[in-house]
């Protein structure tokens, strides 16, 4: 299926994860509505701006389960967790609490906004590998403490590729008067089961770029109703102090944030349609479809590597992080010093050597070394065959070192 994108037939992409593929014919819309723009930039951000917004937050809120007038547009999931602290008011004292396994950006973001107010980030530790969803919902509830203020979690992990117990956890946290922010950057066009109106969590924010195959810089924000008067966007623009007759504050403010490209916004219902028509299965057939092959590819490769899978399979969705067979630890430390354009020489070696674009990276506070796959419509079991093949070879050159 690989002829809906315009992916490079040289390069072996296994990486949809870190920024996805927009299909041709959702790249053809997001030109179509740059011509329209470009025709009269001024009636049409006047005249049509904010109801093309609202056919994407419509075209969305279907696909999310949710009401569309509690969605706010945003660039992507980081600014989304930018905006929700921005408008927390911390104060000395308070607590946020997340997890280990959180993308590093969202852990920048928590500790900035805590350590200019004096307030504390409580990072509870998960085990990677991991026994079940239970591990995940037993930190939470051992992390909240009377002075918890938000509680982030991750629908999927990215570092960990791990499908997270969201609704528990919301669930759990609420129960204890601590609201959530879920930040489900990869959940939407993985995660089959996702209802954003039924788990209800103070916030919960996601790319449209990734899974949804949307246009680069598309995302979203839901905010429950009764938190959306005191959250502002990060850029106000004439808007703030002029709102809409008939229209909330919230819609108006976060519908335009000055001057900008806002038409992979547009495009979202052409990406919507267009994954869920590739397979007759639609939507539902989409996801099926990746999550096996992630799950048939991440056994074939620990089993070519001689390796555990570190969670079950029922915790994956459309990408696997896999923990590499370790060196000593002296050669470890000296091939992690070897310079890199990416995270790992490694992942260097295998798109120069063999074409193969994935992530590899290891960490500093412990031994490991991990490979992360992604499975999208345009990979098959060939290219993860090959994969296992190319790592082979290249470990085995790594312990000639």
């Amino acid at each position: 299926m690989s002829h809906h994108w315009s992916l490079d037939p040289a390069r072996v992409f296994l990486n949809h994860g870190s920024f996805g593929a927009t299909p041709r014919v959702v790249q053809q819309e997001q030109a179509a509505w740059r011509e329209r723009l470009e025709a009269e930039p001024v009636a049409f951000f006047v005249e049509r701006h904010a109801d093309q917004m609202d056919e994407a937050r419509r075209s969305l809120a279907a696909f999310l389960r949710c009401e569309w007038s509690d969605l706010a547009l945003l660039p992507n999931a980081s600014t989304a967790v930018n905006t929700v602290l921005a408008g927390l008011r911390l104060n000395a004292g308070d607590e946020l609490l997340m997890n280990d396994h959180e993308y590093p950006a969202c852990q920048n973001t928590l500790r900035y906004y805590a350590g200019r107010a004096g307030a504390k980030v409580v990072r509870v530790s998960l085990p990677f590998p991991i026994s079940g969803p239970d591990d995940v919902v037993r930190a939470y509830e051992a992390g909240v403490t009377p002075r918890t203020r938000l509680a982030l979690i991750s629908h999927v992990t990215s570092p960990t590729g791990l499908v997270f117990p969201v609704a528990r956890v919301v669930a759990a946290m609420q129960a204890r008067g601590v609201d959530v922010l879920v930040d489900g950057a990869h959940a939407p066009g993985m995660v089959a089961d996702l209802d954003v109106g039924a788990l209800r969590p103070a916030y919960y924010t996601a790319n449209c770029h990734k899974w949804i195959c949307s246009p680069k810089g598309t995302a979203f924000l839901y905010v429950r109703p009764d938190l959306q008067a005191g959250l502002r966007p990060l850029v106000l623009s004439n808007n703030a102090e002029r709102p809409k007759p008939g229209r909330s504050q919230f819609l108006t403010e976060f519908d335009y944030q000055g001057t900008a490209d806002y038409t992979g916004f547009y495009s979202i219902p052409r990406a919507v349609q267009t994954m869920g028509s590739i397979v007759p299965e639609g939507w539902p057939g989409v996801m099926r479809a990746n999550h096996d092959l992630c799950v048939r590819a991440r056994t074939m490769l620990c089993e070519a590597w001689g390796v555990t899978p570190p969670a079950p399979a029922s915790m994956l969705g459309s990408i696997a992080t896999i923990i590499l067979p370790p060196h000593d630890p002296q050669r470890r430390e000296r091939l992690m010093r070897r310079p890199t354009r990416y995270h790992d020489a490694l992942q260097d070696a295998l798109l120069a050597k063999w074409g193969i674009q994935v992530p590899v990276w290891g960490l500093a506070d412990r031994p490991d070394r991990f490979l992360r796959i992604s499975a999208q419509l345009y990979n098959s079991m060939e290219q993860y065959e090959y994969l296992a093949r190319a790592v082979r070879e290249e470990l085995a050159a790594e312990r000639a070192l």
